[in-house]
């Protein structure tokens, strides 16, 4: 299970996100406007080697006339993903750790990996800021029963809509993992989903609804 030190982090997640967040297909802002985000949910998952920090964070942009609130899945490594410059969204000091290469986790094939693992059934959601504890709120749900979680290589796409991961599984089937990178609270999950995970999310009156944070169809 993953340690949460609760320590300094230099620069912060947020303070990361918001020099990266502009310049991806599916950001909502004007151009040239910094975001002005908080974190206001989202959860984590452990790596099964205890190597990789797995974070999927839903973070709140206040800066234009609507809130937007991202999902960024992060994953936090002690070295550099070979071959990964592109997806990397910075680098931070951590008071315990030393240095933390954080990537865009949609490239990373430990979370993607940790990630499906979810959706069968495989892993368990746990607690953003503590250690050892399930977030009982997130559910992974997949049409299929038996289906396991070993994926056999992946296809990163972005466009306006979101992410897309395309999973080749051990087993040859393919599948699309759309990850949701802009949430919209309590809406219906639309098309022919194979599976699904869901979270809280936050809505203008400080409520929360529940949310598709990831979708999962067949591959074309």
């Amino acid at each position: 299970m993953a340690v949460i030190h609760h320590t300094t982090l230099t620069p912060t997640k947020l303070e990361l996100l918001a020099s990266w967040l502009p310049a991806q297909p599916w950001y909502r802002g004007k151009s040239g406007q910094q975001p002005e985000l908080a974190r206001t949910g989202g959860f984590r998952l452990d790596d099964p080697e205890g190597e990789v920090g797995i974070e999927f964070m839903a973070a709140t942009d206040t800066s234009g006339d609507q809130s937007v609130t991202y999902h960024v899945p992060f994953s936090y490594r002690g070295a550099p993903i070979p071959g990964a410059d592109e997806a990397l969204i910075g680098t931070t000091e951590h008071g315990v750790l030393g240095k933390r290469w954080v990537y865009d986790g949609t490239r990373d094939p430990v979370l993607v990996a940790q990630l499906f693992a979810l959706i069968v059934g495989e892993a368990e959601p746990q607690m953003q800021g503590m250690s050892d504890t399930p977030d009982p709120s997130v559910t992974g749900w997949f049409a299929e029963t038996g289906a396991r979680a070993a994926i056999a290589s992946t296809t990163v796409t972005d466009d306006p809509s979101g992410t897309d991961i395309l999973v080749e599984t051990a087993d040859g089937r393919r599948l699309t993992i759309h990850i949701n990178r802009v949430l919209q609270p309590g809406q219906d999950i639309e098309g022919q989903a194979l599976g699904h995970i869901t979270a809280d999310a936050p809505l203008p009156d400080g409520t929360t609804a529940r949310t598709a944070f990831a979708v999962v169809r067949a591959h074309p």
